[in-house]
């Protein structure tokens, strides 16, 4: 084994410690969403932020090791940890974006209730469950 190889092996190892760190923030992440914490959501923000620029420098850094040929050698160590890394990563993408969509959500229920507040138009559904706006009077006025 080269000592390309190695060090190939070691940034992956790596890398996939950083994705593990990145699923467990994005599950804090999630649950700090759903609490009612906002120095959580900061916290667990800023973590996966930091965790993200790890894992992309390593990525440059197997990137340009890559650049070189590295030999048949290594194909299946290397093609383990690459496919755990992958999976890996996936969930994180599908993690965030969930993660995402409760930002949304949440967003939209401020709106929503800032809306109500001010006076302005209620959301309701009709039978088919499509969204419409119903003039409501002001809850209070100056």
């Amino acid at each position: 084994m080269t000592a390309d190889s190695r060090r190939l092996e070691e940034l992956l190892d790596r890398e996939i410690e950083l994705a593990h760190a990145l699923t467990s923030t994005l599950t804090a992440e999630k649950t700090a969403l759903t609490g009612d914490s906002p120095q959580a959501v900061e916290q667990n923000a800023a973590e996966k932020i930091s965790l993200f620029a790890s894992i992309e420098k390593l990525e440059q850094e197997r990137r340009e090791l890559c650049a070189n040929p590295l030999g048949a050698g290594i194909a299946a160590s290397v093609a383990q940890r690459w496919g755990l890394l992958l999976k890996l990563m996936a969930g994180c993408r599908t993690a965030n974006e969930v993660n995402g969509h409760i930002i949304h959500v949440r967003q939209h229920q401020v709106r929503q209730l800032i809306d109500i507040v001010r006076g302005g138009p209620s959301i309701t559904y009709d039978p088919q469950g499509k969204t419409f706006a119903k003039a409501l009077r002001a809850l209070a006025r100056a």
